[in-house]
């Protein structure tokens, strides 16, 4: 069984249509990608798995244990944790002050105190400016700080929403480097993200989301060497 399994996944917001009918899998270990336009469901994807949506239809299971209408704090508890689009952070709080606030379903003090320092080391950026409000890091910077907080909960499975949105190239390159080296620790990812490119480059599957459906599904080197998917989202062809 995989780790996640999602059936038929309906979801509204009054009466629109987001999500239609989508299924997905996540096999433990894998990164997994959604990608497609704006608007095509994919944060809705996520926020439907993390609680902050009720889904009217389907099915979504975690590790053989069904997730649907748990509050986005037992969802964590399960062992998912989401970084959102936008971020997210608390800007009025420092650095070390948003990263304790990943933790905050555990009680093991020994533990967090551990992973603190263990993320603090990742990103060193964020050693530096540990005791610094989160609202004055850069666009990087902060992206760097919600993923880092999300590892706080000691995830098995991270979902990743837009994580490369608005930033340099320089600083894309660096996160998708972050994603992988997170994904060989053993931690499971699903990505959605724009930049297709990049996405499926370092994806083992790939779904791709259209006006709230799956229109596609397969191995993300396939995906990347699709005709329909490199004119529609790699900017490649006529």
């Amino acid at each position: 069984m995989a780790l996640l399994e999602v059936s038929g996944l309906d979801v509204h917001y009054g009466a629109i249509h987001a999500l239609r009918g989508v299924s997905i899998s996540v096999e433990k270990g894998q990164i997994v990608c959604l990608v497609g336009s704006n608007g095509a469901g994919k944060s809705t994807t996520l926020r439907a798995l993390s609680g902050l949506v009720k889904p009217t239809r389907g099915t979504i299971v975690f590790d053989g244990q069904s997730l649907v209408g748990l509050k986005p704090h037992q969802v964590v508890r399960r062992g998912i944790a989401h970084a959102p689009e936008g971020r997210g952070i608390f800007p009025n709080l420092s650095v070390r002050d948003n990263l304790e606030l990943g933790a905050y379903v555990r009680s093991d003090k020994a533990g967090i105190a551990a992973d603190l320092e263990r993320q603090l080391e990742r990103f060193p950026i964020l050693k530096e400016r540990a005791t610094q409000m989160a609202g004055t890091l850069s666009g990087g910077e902060q992206q760097m700080l919600a993923v880092a907080r999300a590892l706080m909960a000691r995830p098995r499975l991270l979902l990743l929403d837009e994580p490369s949105l608005g930033l340099a190239p320089q600083i894309v390159q660096s996160i998708f480097r972050i994603i992988q080296e997170i994904n060989g620790e053993g931690v499971t990812i699903l990505l959605v993200e724009q930049n297709a490119h990049m996405a499926l480059s370092i994806a083992q599957h790939g779904y791709v989301l259209e006006s709230g459906e799956i229109k596609m599904s397969d191995a993300a080197k396939t995906l990347a060497a699709s005709d329909e998917v490199r004119k529609a989202y790699l900017g490649i062809g006529e």
